[in-house]
């Protein structure tokens, strides 16, 4: 297992240090997983920056229970819910598509013909698995991934997230505002790198402000399928998995909050119906902002699925 370099963090009102120490993977409810992501600001933010230069080594393990407080499908209790956990593009930001057209324009710049369709199988899974995973299947021999993600964030950045561009999806400040009138927690919890969260959120018109925590990929080994950004962000917030419901657009992002043991409420804003349903999700609706505060607080009026 490889070490802990020693890192920080800075926010305008916290700093976080981890020493090098040998790190073997951990349960969720092991004391120094708690120390941490229970550290946080007086505001209860973490701000994971993009300048981080470690990974988290598998430090999540994800017990085999049932959600407390929930039961099968159509009609049990929905449970208590304490946090929302949004991911970013295609749920808050209406950037998939975007995303892909700048990760054509990456591989253009090397030669290679893709599709925008190419990379679906790899939405919601991490810009280096994005990249990586089209380059594979293409067999583009010698393909640099931290080059090509340095180029993609450079085009997409230029391109298509521009300040204030209008890419938020309508509805998405209004539910989170909801949310937080309702003493919900609210976080992001993104497999997208922290340089691209933060470039959307403005082009969205969101501030960071408005979020209890912000998770992205660069403190993190294992992606999305892998449950360990939704775990860390129940973590930062103080909130079990089982009161976390978790909004994604991706299957990846469905697998995730499934093994993470929270409740999912999948949109359609980029897969069908069918490809969703695949996965298991609590609900399905078209975007966010068909998204209702009763469907968070209640799974709807209609019933739900587990």
């Amino acid at each position: 297992m490889a070490l802990f370099q020693t890192a920080r963090y800075a926010t305008a009102s916290t700093n976080l240090f981890f020493s090098n120490s040998a790190i073997r993977p951990l349960s969720p409810s092991s004391s120094f997983y708690s120390r941490f992501f229970r550290c946080r600001s007086n505001s209860n933010r973490l701000l994971l920056t993009p300048r981080l230069t470690f990974a988290v080594k598998a430090c999540v393990k994800v017990e085999d229970k049932d959600v407390a407080a929930t039961s099968g499908a159509g009609g049990g209790e929905w449970g208590k819910v304490s946090a929302v956990l949004f991911d970013m593009d295609g749920v808050l930001c209406n950037s998939e598509e975007p995303s892909r057209r700048a990760a054509v324009d990456v591989f253009a710049e090397m030669g290679v013909q893709v599709t925008v369709d190419d990379f679906v199988p790899f939405m919601g899974t991490g810009e280096a698995n994005f990249l990586g995973g089209v380059a594979s299947v293409k067999g583009v021999k010698g393909f640099d991934t931290e080059a090509a993600k340095k180029r993609f964030f450079e085009i997409y950045l230029d391109k298509y997230a521009k300040p204030d561009s209008g890419i938020g999806f309508p509805g998405a400040s209004e539910l989170i505002s909801q949310c937080k009138s309702k003493g919900i927690k609210v976080a992001v919890a993104s497999s997208a790198d922290r340089i691209k969260v933060d470039a959307n959120l403005a082009a969205a018109g969101l501030p960071l402000s408005m979020f209890d925590a912000i998770v992205s990929a660069d403190a993190f080994e294992n992606l999305k399928p892998a449950p360990d950004i939704f775990l860390a962000a129940s973590k930062i917030l103080d909130v079990p998995p089982s009161e976390c419901i978790v909004i994604e657009d991706a299957l990846a992002g469905v697998q995730a909050a499934k093994t993470a043991q929270m409740r999912c409420i999948a949109v359609r804003t980029t897969l069908s119906d069918d490809a969703l349903e695949s996965v298991g999700p609590s609900l399905i609706r078209d975007d966010i902002g068909n998204i209702s505060l009763d469907d968070i607080l209640s799974g709807g009026s209609v019933g739900y699925s587990m």
